[in-house]
Protein backbone atom coordinates (compact mmCIF):
# COMPACT_ATOMS: atom_id res chain seq x y z
CA UNK A 1 0.00 0.00 0.00
CA UNK A 2 1.52 3.32 -1.09
CA UNK A 3 1.08 6.62 0.72
CA UNK A 4 0.63 9.77 -1.27
CA UNK A 5 -0.75 13.27 -0.90
CA UNK A 6 -3.78 14.49 -2.77
CA UNK A 7 -6.34 17.31 -2.72
CA UNK A 8 -10.02 16.59 -2.17
CA UNK A 9 -13.14 18.75 -2.14
CA UNK A 10 -15.89 17.89 0.28
CA UNK A 11 -19.25 19.49 0.92
CA UNK A 12 -20.20 19.32 4.59
CA UNK A 13 -22.63 21.16 6.84
CA UNK A 14 -21.35 22.75 10.02
CA UNK A 15 -23.05 24.83 12.65
CA UNK A 16 -20.91 27.95 13.09
CA UNK A 17 -21.98 30.72 15.43
CA UNK A 18 -21.23 34.10 13.90
CA UNK A 19 -19.73 36.71 16.26
CA UNK A 20 -22.97 38.71 16.21
CA UNK A 21 -24.98 35.61 17.20
CA UNK A 22 -22.54 34.74 19.97
CA UNK A 23 -22.84 38.26 21.32
CA UNK A 24 -26.64 38.16 21.19
CA UNK A 25 -26.66 34.85 23.10
CA UNK A 26 -24.39 36.30 25.80
CA UNK A 27 -26.64 39.34 26.25
CA UNK A 28 -29.88 37.37 26.66
CA UNK A 29 -29.43 36.09 30.25
CA UNK A 30 -28.15 39.44 31.55
CA UNK A 31 -30.27 41.55 33.87
CA UNK A 32 -30.55 45.30 33.38
CA UNK A 33 -27.84 46.00 35.97
CA UNK A 34 -25.47 43.51 34.33
CA UNK A 35 -26.29 44.93 30.90
CA UNK A 36 -25.29 48.42 32.05
CA UNK A 37 -21.84 47.09 32.99
CA UNK A 38 -21.46 45.43 29.58
CA UNK A 39 -22.49 48.64 27.82
CA UNK A 40 -19.98 50.65 29.84
CA UNK A 41 -17.21 48.22 28.87
CA UNK A 42 -18.20 48.42 25.21
CA UNK A 43 -18.25 52.23 25.33
CA UNK A 44 -14.74 52.34 26.75
CA UNK A 45 -13.43 49.84 24.16
CA UNK A 46 -15.14 51.17 21.02
CA UNK A 47 -14.75 54.85 20.10
CA UNK A 48 -17.48 54.63 17.47
CA UNK A 49 -20.12 54.18 20.17
CA UNK A 50 -21.37 57.08 22.25
CA UNK A 51 -24.28 57.92 24.51
CA UNK A 52 -27.17 59.88 23.08
CA UNK A 53 -27.44 61.98 26.23
CA UNK A 54 -23.70 62.53 26.34
CA UNK A 55 -22.57 66.06 25.37
CA UNK A 56 -25.83 67.58 24.11
CA UNK A 57 -23.82 70.29 22.38
CA UNK A 58 -22.09 67.65 20.25
CA UNK A 59 -24.70 67.86 17.51
CA UNK A 60 -24.02 71.50 16.91
CA UNK A 61 -20.28 70.95 17.11
CA UNK A 62 -20.31 67.94 14.75
CA UNK A 63 -21.81 69.76 11.78
CA UNK A 64 -19.80 72.67 10.36
CA UNK A 65 -21.60 75.92 11.20
CA UNK A 66 -22.84 78.03 8.31
CA UNK A 67 -20.33 80.76 9.12
CA UNK A 68 -17.36 82.46 7.48
CA UNK A 69 -14.87 80.54 5.34
CA UNK A 70 -12.32 80.97 8.10
CA UNK A 71 -14.49 78.88 10.39
CA UNK A 72 -14.86 76.22 7.69
CA UNK A 73 -11.10 76.05 7.19
CA UNK A 74 -10.48 75.41 10.89
CA UNK A 75 -9.70 71.69 11.29
CA UNK A 76 -11.83 69.75 13.77
CA UNK A 77 -8.76 68.95 15.84
CA UNK A 78 -7.93 72.63 16.33
CA UNK A 79 -11.53 73.46 17.14
CA UNK A 80 -11.63 70.67 19.73
CA UNK A 81 -8.42 71.87 21.34
CA UNK A 82 -9.71 75.44 21.47
CA UNK A 83 -12.95 74.33 23.10
CA UNK A 84 -11.08 72.19 25.64
CA UNK A 85 -8.73 75.09 26.43
CA UNK A 86 -11.66 77.46 26.88
CA UNK A 87 -13.44 75.02 29.20
CA UNK A 88 -10.25 74.59 31.26
CA UNK A 89 -9.83 78.37 31.62
CA UNK A 90 -13.45 78.75 32.61
CA UNK A 91 -13.06 76.03 35.24
CA UNK A 92 -9.94 77.67 36.68
CA UNK A 93 -11.52 81.12 36.78
CA UNK A 94 -14.60 79.74 38.51
CA UNK A 95 -12.55 78.20 41.34
CA UNK A 96 -9.78 80.83 41.31
CA UNK A 97 -10.67 82.31 44.69
CA UNK A 98 -10.32 78.91 46.32
CA UNK A 99 -7.07 78.09 44.51
CA UNK A 100 -5.38 81.45 45.28
CA UNK A 101 -3.07 81.08 48.31
CA UNK A 102 -3.94 84.57 49.48
CA UNK A 103 -7.62 83.78 50.03
CA UNK A 104 -8.44 82.65 53.58
CA UNK A 105 -11.74 84.38 54.22
CA UNK A 106 -14.05 81.39 54.81
CA UNK A 107 -11.53 78.98 56.39
CA UNK A 108 -11.54 78.38 60.16
CA UNK A 109 -8.51 79.10 62.29
CA UNK A 110 -7.59 75.39 62.38
CA UNK A 111 -8.52 73.19 59.46
CA UNK A 112 -9.92 69.89 60.78
CA UNK A 113 -8.31 66.75 59.46
CA UNK A 114 -10.71 65.14 57.01
CA UNK A 115 -10.49 61.33 56.83
CA UNK A 116 -9.85 59.66 53.52
CA UNK A 117 -12.86 58.43 51.60
CA UNK A 118 -11.54 54.86 51.99
CA UNK A 119 -11.89 55.18 55.76
CA UNK A 120 -15.54 56.19 55.55
CA UNK A 121 -16.66 53.06 53.71
CA UNK A 122 -18.21 50.60 56.13
CA UNK A 123 -17.82 46.85 55.76
CA UNK A 124 -18.85 44.37 58.44
CA UNK A 125 -16.23 41.87 59.56
CA UNK A 126 -16.70 38.28 58.46
CA UNK A 127 -16.93 35.38 60.89
CA UNK A 128 -13.38 34.27 60.10
CA UNK A 129 -11.95 37.78 60.51
CA UNK A 130 -13.68 38.11 63.88
CA UNK A 131 -12.39 34.74 65.11
CA UNK A 132 -8.86 35.42 63.81
CA UNK A 133 -8.77 38.75 65.63
CA UNK A 134 -9.65 36.98 68.91
CA UNK A 135 -7.14 34.21 68.22
CA UNK A 136 -4.34 36.76 67.79
CA UNK A 137 -5.16 38.12 71.25
CA UNK A 138 -5.31 34.64 72.82
CA UNK A 139 -2.60 32.47 71.31
CA UNK A 140 0.99 33.67 71.38
CA UNK A 141 2.92 30.44 70.82
CA UNK A 142 3.61 29.86 67.11
CA UNK A 143 2.30 26.27 67.20
CA UNK A 144 -0.97 27.17 68.92
CA UNK A 145 -1.49 30.12 66.58
CA UNK A 146 -0.92 27.83 63.59
CA UNK A 147 -3.44 25.33 64.97
CA UNK A 148 -5.96 28.11 65.59
CA UNK A 149 -5.59 29.38 62.01
CA UNK A 150 -6.21 25.88 60.67
CA UNK A 151 -9.27 25.40 62.85
CA UNK A 152 -10.75 28.78 61.95
CA UNK A 153 -10.04 28.19 58.26
CA UNK A 154 -12.13 24.98 58.39
CA UNK A 155 -15.19 26.53 60.05
CA UNK A 156 -18.26 26.79 57.81
CA UNK A 157 -20.86 29.56 57.63
CA UNK A 158 -22.91 28.02 60.47
CA UNK A 159 -19.87 27.98 62.75
CA UNK A 160 -19.10 24.25 62.70
CA UNK A 161 -15.69 22.66 62.21
CA UNK A 162 -15.72 20.67 58.98
CA UNK A 163 -12.42 18.81 59.53
CA UNK A 164 -11.64 16.34 62.30
CA UNK A 165 -9.15 17.17 65.03
CA UNK A 166 -6.93 14.33 63.81
CA UNK A 167 -6.69 15.88 60.33
CA UNK A 168 -5.82 19.27 61.77
CA UNK A 169 -3.23 17.69 64.06
CA UNK A 170 -1.58 15.89 61.15
CA UNK A 171 -1.50 19.01 58.97
CA UNK A 172 -0.07 21.13 61.81
CA UNK A 173 2.30 18.44 63.11
CA UNK A 174 0.80 18.71 66.62
CA UNK A 175 -0.54 16.11 69.08
CA UNK A 176 -4.29 15.66 69.25
CA UNK A 177 -4.42 16.87 72.88
CA UNK A 178 -2.85 20.18 71.86
CA UNK A 179 -5.34 20.61 69.03
CA UNK A 180 -8.28 19.80 71.31
CA UNK A 181 -7.09 22.36 73.85
CA UNK A 182 -6.99 25.09 71.19
CA UNK A 183 -10.43 24.07 69.90
CA UNK A 184 -11.92 24.30 73.41
CA UNK A 185 -10.67 27.87 73.73
CA UNK A 186 -12.00 28.82 70.27
CA UNK A 187 -15.43 27.47 71.24
CA UNK A 188 -15.54 30.16 73.93
CA UNK A 189 -14.82 32.95 71.46
CA UNK A 190 -17.59 35.25 70.30
CA UNK A 191 -19.93 33.93 68.95
CA UNK A 192 -19.83 31.15 71.52
CA UNK A 193 -19.93 27.64 70.06
CA UNK A 194 -18.05 28.31 66.84
CA UNK A 195 -15.51 25.59 66.10
CA UNK A 196 -17.69 22.78 67.47
CA UNK A 197 -17.72 19.45 65.70
CA UNK A 198 -21.47 18.85 66.17
CA UNK A 199 -24.63 20.34 67.63
CA UNK A 200 -24.08 18.76 71.05
CA UNK A 201 -20.66 20.39 71.45
CA UNK A 202 -22.05 23.72 70.28
CA UNK A 203 -24.97 23.78 72.73
CA UNK A 204 -22.86 22.56 75.67
CA UNK A 205 -20.29 25.29 74.98
CA UNK A 206 -23.04 27.90 75.13
CA UNK A 207 -24.37 26.37 78.38
CA UNK A 208 -20.90 26.60 79.89
CA UNK A 209 -20.59 30.22 78.83
CA UNK A 210 -24.01 31.09 80.29
CA UNK A 211 -23.22 29.02 83.42
CA UNK A 212 -26.28 26.83 82.99
CA UNK A 213 -25.74 24.05 85.53
CA UNK A 214 -29.17 22.42 85.25
CA UNK A 215 -28.47 18.69 85.05
CA UNK A 216 -31.70 17.86 83.22
CA UNK A 217 -31.13 20.41 80.47
CA UNK A 218 -27.54 19.24 80.00
CA UNK A 219 -28.71 15.62 79.93
CA UNK A 220 -31.23 16.41 77.16
CA UNK A 221 -28.48 17.98 75.05
CA UNK A 222 -25.89 15.30 75.83
CA UNK A 223 -28.02 12.15 75.53
CA UNK A 224 -31.44 12.86 74.05
CA UNK A 225 -30.95 15.22 71.08
CA UNK A 226 -32.53 12.71 68.61
CA UNK A 227 -35.69 12.65 70.74
CA UNK A 228 -35.66 16.45 70.91
CA UNK A 229 -35.40 16.69 67.11
CA UNK A 230 -38.50 14.49 66.81
CA UNK A 231 -40.29 16.54 69.52
CA UNK A 232 -40.82 13.31 71.47
CA UNK A 233 -41.20 15.11 74.78
CA UNK A 234 -43.02 12.24 76.51
CA UNK A 235 -40.13 9.88 75.82
CA UNK A 236 -37.65 12.48 77.11
CA UNK A 237 -39.67 12.83 80.33
CA UNK A 238 -39.75 9.06 80.72
CA UNK A 239 -35.99 8.72 80.15
CA UNK A 240 -35.18 11.46 82.65
CA UNK A 241 -37.81 10.39 85.15
CA UNK A 242 -39.30 13.87 85.28
CA UNK A 243 -42.82 15.24 84.88
CA UNK A 244 -43.68 16.60 81.45
CA UNK A 245 -44.05 20.10 82.87
CA UNK A 246 -40.44 20.06 84.13
CA UNK A 247 -39.22 18.84 80.75
CA UNK A 248 -40.94 21.79 79.10
CA UNK A 249 -39.02 24.19 81.33
CA UNK A 250 -35.73 22.56 80.36
CA UNK A 251 -36.62 22.73 76.67
CA UNK A 252 -37.41 26.44 77.01
CA UNK A 253 -33.84 26.91 78.27
CA UNK A 254 -32.45 25.00 75.28
CA UNK A 255 -34.56 27.05 72.85
CA UNK A 256 -32.68 30.17 73.90
CA UNK A 257 -29.42 28.68 72.61
CA UNK A 258 -28.21 29.25 69.06
CA UNK A 259 -27.77 26.07 66.96
CA UNK A 260 -25.96 28.01 64.21
CA UNK A 261 -23.84 30.70 65.94
CA UNK A 262 -21.85 31.52 62.80
CA UNK A 263 -24.87 33.01 61.06
CA UNK A 264 -24.58 36.04 63.32
CA UNK A 265 -21.68 37.15 61.12
CA UNK A 266 -23.06 35.84 57.88
CA UNK A 267 -22.27 38.04 54.90
CA UNK A 268 -25.66 37.39 53.33
CA UNK A 269 -27.44 40.63 52.51
CA UNK A 270 -30.84 41.49 51.20
CA UNK A 271 -30.81 41.45 47.42
CA UNK A 272 -32.82 44.24 45.84
CA UNK A 273 -34.48 43.32 42.58
CA UNK A 274 -34.67 45.66 39.61
CA UNK A 275 -37.54 44.35 37.44
CA UNK A 276 -36.75 43.95 33.76
CA UNK A 277 -40.41 43.80 32.65
CA UNK A 278 -43.38 45.96 33.61
CA UNK A 279 -46.92 44.56 33.51
CA UNK A 280 -49.87 46.86 34.10
CA UNK A 281 -53.59 46.98 33.43
CA UNK A 282 -55.09 49.50 31.08
CA UNK A 283 -58.81 49.13 31.31
CA UNK A 284 -59.52 45.43 30.90
CA UNK A 285 -56.34 44.79 28.94
CA UNK A 286 -53.00 43.70 30.42
CA UNK A 287 -50.07 45.59 28.89
CA UNK A 288 -46.41 44.52 28.77
CA UNK A 289 -43.41 46.80 28.39
CA UNK A 290 -39.69 46.57 29.04
CA UNK A 291 -38.13 48.53 31.86
CA UNK A 292 -35.43 50.58 30.14
CA UNK A 293 -35.03 53.07 32.98
CA UNK A 294 -31.35 53.60 33.65
CA UNK A 295 -30.24 51.86 30.46
CA UNK A 296 -28.03 54.15 28.35
CA UNK A 297 -29.05 54.84 24.76
CA UNK A 298 -26.28 54.35 22.23
CA UNK A 299 -25.56 55.70 18.77
CA UNK A 300 -22.71 55.75 16.25
CA UNK A 301 -20.34 58.67 16.68
CA UNK A 302 -20.78 61.01 13.69
CA UNK A 303 -17.24 62.42 13.89
CA UNK A 304 -15.63 59.00 13.54
CA UNK A 305 -17.97 58.14 10.68
CA UNK A 306 -16.70 61.17 8.77
CA UNK A 307 -13.16 60.27 9.75
CA UNK A 308 -13.74 56.76 8.36
CA UNK A 309 -14.77 58.22 5.00
CA UNK A 310 -11.63 60.38 4.83
CA UNK A 311 -9.32 57.58 5.99
CA UNK A 312 -10.33 55.39 3.02
CA UNK A 313 -7.96 57.33 0.78
CA UNK A 314 -5.60 59.01 3.23
CA UNK A 315 -4.73 56.27 5.77
CA UNK A 316 -5.57 52.63 4.90
CA UNK A 317 -4.45 51.33 8.32
CA UNK A 318 -6.72 53.75 10.17
CA UNK A 319 -9.49 52.86 7.76
CA UNK A 320 -9.22 49.15 8.60
CA UNK A 321 -9.19 49.90 12.30
CA UNK A 322 -12.23 52.18 12.16
CA UNK A 323 -14.05 49.80 9.82
CA UNK A 324 -13.59 46.94 12.29
CA UNK A 325 -14.80 49.09 15.18
CA UNK A 326 -17.81 50.23 13.16
CA UNK A 327 -18.73 46.64 12.37
CA UNK A 328 -18.47 45.66 16.05
CA UNK A 329 -20.52 48.68 17.07
CA UNK A 330 -23.28 47.78 14.63
CA UNK A 331 -23.22 44.17 15.82
CA UNK A 332 -23.53 45.33 19.41
CA UNK A 333 -26.45 47.67 18.67
CA UNK A 334 -28.20 44.95 16.71
CA UNK A 335 -27.62 42.43 19.54
CA UNK A 336 -29.17 44.84 22.03
CA UNK A 337 -32.18 45.26 19.78
CA UNK A 338 -32.57 41.49 19.35
CA UNK A 339 -32.30 41.02 23.11
CA UNK A 340 -35.10 43.51 23.74
CA UNK A 341 -37.33 41.94 21.11
CA UNK A 342 -36.81 38.40 22.42
CA UNK A 343 -37.43 39.37 26.04
CA UNK A 344 -40.57 41.24 25.03
CA UNK A 345 -41.90 38.28 23.03
CA UNK A 346 -41.30 35.86 25.90
CA UNK A 347 -42.86 38.19 28.47
CA UNK A 348 -45.85 38.86 26.21
CA UNK A 349 -46.40 35.14 25.68
CA UNK A 350 -46.19 34.46 29.43
CA UNK A 351 -48.73 37.18 30.21
CA UNK A 352 -51.09 35.88 27.53
CA UNK A 353 -50.89 32.34 28.90
CA UNK A 354 -51.22 33.45 32.53
CA UNK A 355 -53.94 36.05 32.02
CA UNK A 356 -56.17 34.34 34.60
CA UNK A 357 -53.43 34.68 37.20
CA UNK A 358 -53.47 38.46 36.93
CA UNK A 359 -57.26 38.40 37.27
CA UNK A 360 -57.85 35.70 39.93
CA UNK A 361 -54.51 35.19 41.62
CA UNK A 362 -52.95 31.81 42.34
CA UNK A 363 -56.17 29.93 41.54
CA UNK A 364 -55.86 31.12 37.95
CA UNK A 365 -52.23 30.06 37.49
CA UNK A 366 -51.87 27.63 34.59
CA UNK A 367 -49.13 25.01 34.09
CA UNK A 368 -46.51 26.14 31.60
CA UNK A 369 -43.25 24.85 30.14
CA UNK A 370 -40.34 26.45 28.32
CA UNK A 371 -41.08 24.36 25.25
CA UNK A 372 -44.61 25.75 24.93
CA UNK A 373 -43.38 29.36 24.97
CA UNK A 374 -40.56 28.50 22.56
CA UNK A 375 -42.98 26.97 20.06
CA UNK A 376 -45.36 29.91 20.40
CA UNK A 377 -42.78 32.61 19.59
CA UNK A 378 -40.71 30.47 17.20
CA UNK A 379 -37.38 30.18 19.03
CA UNK A 380 -35.39 27.36 20.60
CA UNK A 381 -36.19 26.20 24.12
CA UNK A 382 -32.69 27.15 25.31
CA UNK A 383 -33.33 30.74 24.18
CA UNK A 384 -36.38 30.95 26.44
CA UNK A 385 -34.32 29.46 29.26
CA UNK A 386 -31.73 32.20 28.87
CA UNK A 387 -34.40 34.89 28.84
CA UNK A 388 -36.12 33.79 32.06
CA UNK A 389 -32.84 33.40 33.96
CA UNK A 390 -32.44 35.99 36.75
CA UNK A 391 -35.18 38.26 35.38
CA UNK A 392 -38.16 39.64 37.24
CA UNK A 393 -41.55 40.99 36.28
CA UNK A 394 -43.38 43.63 38.30
CA UNK A 395 -47.16 43.17 38.09
CA UNK A 396 -50.26 44.54 39.83
CA UNK A 397 -50.06 41.44 42.07
CA UNK A 398 -46.42 41.89 43.03
CA UNK A 399 -42.94 41.19 41.69
CA UNK A 400 -42.26 37.68 40.40
CA UNK A 401 -39.35 35.87 38.86
CA UNK A 402 -40.09 34.76 35.30
CA UNK A 403 -39.32 31.21 36.43
CA UNK A 404 -42.29 31.44 38.80
CA UNK A 405 -44.67 31.03 35.87
CA UNK A 406 -43.09 27.77 34.69
CA UNK A 407 -44.01 24.64 36.62
CA UNK A 408 -45.30 21.13 36.18
CA UNK A 409 -48.92 20.24 35.58
CA UNK A 410 -51.16 17.71 37.29
CA UNK A 411 -54.27 16.19 35.76
CA UNK A 412 -57.50 16.89 37.56
CA UNK A 413 -60.36 14.47 38.01
CA UNK A 414 -61.99 15.67 34.79
CA UNK A 415 -58.81 15.52 32.70
CA UNK A 416 -57.92 19.22 32.93
CA UNK A 417 -54.40 20.40 33.74
CA UNK A 418 -53.80 21.84 37.20
CA UNK A 419 -50.78 23.81 38.36
CA UNK A 420 -48.63 22.18 41.02
CA UNK A 421 -48.40 25.58 42.76
CA UNK A 422 -52.17 25.56 43.25
CA UNK A 423 -51.95 22.14 44.90
CA UNK A 424 -49.16 23.31 47.21
CA UNK A 425 -51.09 26.43 48.15
CA UNK A 426 -54.19 24.37 48.94
CA UNK A 427 -52.10 21.94 51.03
CA UNK A 428 -50.63 24.82 53.01
CA UNK A 429 -54.05 26.29 53.70
CA UNK A 430 -55.38 22.91 54.84
CA UNK A 431 -52.59 22.59 57.39
CA UNK A 432 -53.09 26.17 58.62
CA UNK A 433 -56.82 25.55 59.18
CA UNK A 434 -56.53 22.05 60.72
CA UNK A 435 -57.44 21.11 64.28
CA UNK A 436 -54.07 21.44 66.01
CA UNK A 437 -54.97 18.72 68.52
CA UNK A 438 -55.79 16.32 65.67
CA UNK A 439 -53.62 17.38 62.73
CA UNK A 440 -54.21 16.01 59.27
CA UNK A 441 -52.06 13.09 58.19
CA UNK A 442 -50.69 12.79 54.67
CA UNK A 443 -53.36 10.21 53.85
CA UNK A 444 -56.17 12.48 55.09
CA UNK A 445 -54.76 15.39 53.08
CA UNK A 446 -54.66 13.12 50.03
CA UNK A 447 -58.34 12.22 50.47
CA UNK A 448 -59.37 15.88 50.86
CA UNK A 449 -57.43 16.96 47.78
CA UNK A 450 -58.89 14.11 45.75
CA UNK A 451 -62.41 15.19 46.70
CA UNK A 452 -61.48 18.75 45.61
CA UNK A 453 -60.40 17.51 42.15
CA UNK A 454 -56.67 17.45 43.02
CA UNK A 455 -55.96 13.72 42.68
CA UNK A 456 -52.37 13.18 43.87
CA UNK A 457 -50.65 10.25 45.58
CA UNK A 458 -49.75 10.22 49.26
CA UNK A 459 -46.02 10.28 48.47
CA UNK A 460 -46.64 13.45 46.41
CA UNK A 461 -48.37 15.00 49.42
CA UNK A 462 -45.34 14.16 51.55
CA UNK A 463 -42.98 15.64 48.95
CA UNK A 464 -44.97 18.89 48.67
CA UNK A 465 -45.23 19.09 52.48
CA UNK A 466 -41.44 18.82 52.79
CA UNK A 467 -40.97 21.49 50.12
CA UNK A 468 -43.26 23.78 52.13
CA UNK A 469 -41.27 23.05 55.35
CA UNK A 470 -44.33 21.55 57.03
CA UNK A 471 -43.58 18.96 59.73
CA UNK A 472 -45.28 15.53 59.80
CA UNK A 473 -48.59 15.31 61.63
CA UNK A 474 -47.26 13.48 64.71
CA UNK A 475 -44.58 16.13 65.31
CA UNK A 476 -47.09 18.94 64.79
CA UNK A 477 -49.34 17.27 67.38
CA UNK A 478 -46.54 16.90 69.94
CA UNK A 479 -45.57 20.54 69.60
CA UNK A 480 -49.17 21.64 70.02
CA UNK A 481 -49.70 19.49 73.12
CA UNK A 482 -46.49 20.85 74.62
CA UNK A 483 -47.65 24.44 74.02
CA UNK A 484 -51.11 23.72 75.46
CA UNK A 485 -49.79 22.08 78.61
CA UNK A 486 -47.93 25.22 79.69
Amino acid sequence: MSLKQRLDQRQVQKLILAPALQQAIKLLPLTNLELIEVIDEELSANPLLELEEENPEAKTAEEPPPATPAAEETPPEAGGEAEALAEEREFESYFQEYIDDGFRGMLPAETPEIPNIENTISQSASLWDHLTWQANLTFFEPLERDIAERIIGNINDDGYLTSSLEEIGLSAGAPIERVRGVQVKIRQFDPVGCGSLDLKECLLAQMDNLQIKDAAARAIVSEHLPLLERSDFAQIAKALGLPLADVKDQIDIIKDLDPAPGRKYSEDRTNFVLPDILVYKEGSEVKVTLNDEGLPRLRINAYYRRLLARAFQENPEAYRYLKDKLKKALWFLRSLDQRDQTIYKVAKAIVERQKDFFEKGLDGLQPLTLMEIAQEIGVHESTVGRVVANKYMITPRGTYSLKYFFHKSLHGGFGEEISSLRVKDRLRRLVEAEDKAHPLSDMEIEEILTRENFPIARRTVAKYRQQLDILPSHIRKRKFLMEESR
